[in-house]
């Protein structure tokens, strides 16, 4: 079978510097994210995204957090909004008029994660990234799948998944070595399953949607097998389609520009001697913000060499 096409990086640039903000921009261009997640020990999973989301460039970034001991203020990044998630508060996301949400680093399988899957689902026309718990519960409810499908039905190209292979496997009914060893044609299961854009994450992560053959990103080494990884990509998903909306970037353009720079990120991290023993993806949402902004930059330059 014929391999995917690469992820080019000089398409992904261009994609980039539509990302450009002029003089006149202000937080409501780049857009208002909901992130949520963050379950009793798994708090740092829905901060990291958070951290990604505000260094990618998000306007707002708001966590609805599950923790009910966790501190309501990021300490190094006071920037960022957190609030407790309740349950009368998951029937009310739609009236914080967010232009993106994300749910699953951390969120956990409880009754009240679902009732916020649930609602997620049922927002109008707006990108979702969905991730980590919150596909295990789209894996074992054929309601919130039926859910899932008909919002996509509605919506074309406004949800992203992102499982690793073993989330993949539980939302396929079958294994891991299963997934692994045949990752075109998971992605291609996953994406008739679901009618959603894909992103099966692992060794040359493939990218797919109900429009798009699949894509494959060459970047990325085993310094990124670490947890907190899926956590920031979803973050940087998350906040780069939420400026989309007011940026001419649709959730497929977002979602490559996020795979390619988080991938690219722990590759030139690793060529300067950081990992890939060790690599964070804490030093990769860093870098992931200056590849970024290096490539704004190149598209200021050309604009006044232009003029």
């Amino acid at each position: 079978m014929k391999s995917p096409a690469p992820l080019q990086q000089t398409a992904i640039i261009k994609l980039i510097q539509r990302l450009y903000r002029p003089l006149s921009e202000h937080k409501g261009d780049a857009g208002k994210v909901i992130l949520i997640g963050g379950q009793s020990g798994m708090a740092g999973a829905l901060f990291l995204a958070g951290q990604a989301c505000l260094y990618m460039g998000a306007g707002w970034t708001m966590l609805k957090i599950l923790d009910k001991k966790s501190p309501l203020i990021h300490f190094n990044h006071p920037e960022i909004m957190i609030s407790q998630a309740r349950s009368e508060d998951a029937l009310k996301l739609q009236d914080l008029h967010p232009d993106a949400i994300a749910i699953g680093p951390g969120l956990g399988q409880t009754v009240l994660a679902k009732s916020y899957l649930k609602n997620v689902l049922v927002c109008p026309k707006m990108p979702l990234v969905i991730d980590a718990d919150a596909l295990n519960l789209i894996a074992n409810s054929k309601v919130l799948l039926a859910q899932l499908k008909k919002r996509n039905q509605a919506f074309p190209n406004m949800s992203v998944l992102t499982p690793h292979p073993g989330e993949a496997a539980r939302l396929l009914n079958t294994n891991t070595t299963a997934i692994q060893s045949d990752r075109l044609k998971a992605i291609r299961d996953l994406v008739e399953l679901t009618g959603s854009i894909i992103v099966l994450k692992g060794q040359n992560t493939l990218i797919s949607s109900p429009d798009q053959e699949p894509l494959m990103c060459y970047e990325g080494n085993p310094g990124m097998a670490t947890g907190g990884m899926g956590d920031i990509l979803t973050g940087c998903i998350v906040a780069i389609a939420a400026q989309g909306v007011r940026h001419h970037l649709s959730l497929w353009e977002s979602t490559c520009i996020a795979v390619h720079t988080h991938a690219l990120a722990a590759d030139q991290l690793v060529k300067k001697g950081v990992g890939p023993i060790g690599l964070t993806p804490s030093e990769t949402i860093t870098q992931m913000r200056t590849i970024i902004n290096q490539s704004l930059r190149k598209s200021k330059t050309t604009t006044i060499t232009s003029s």
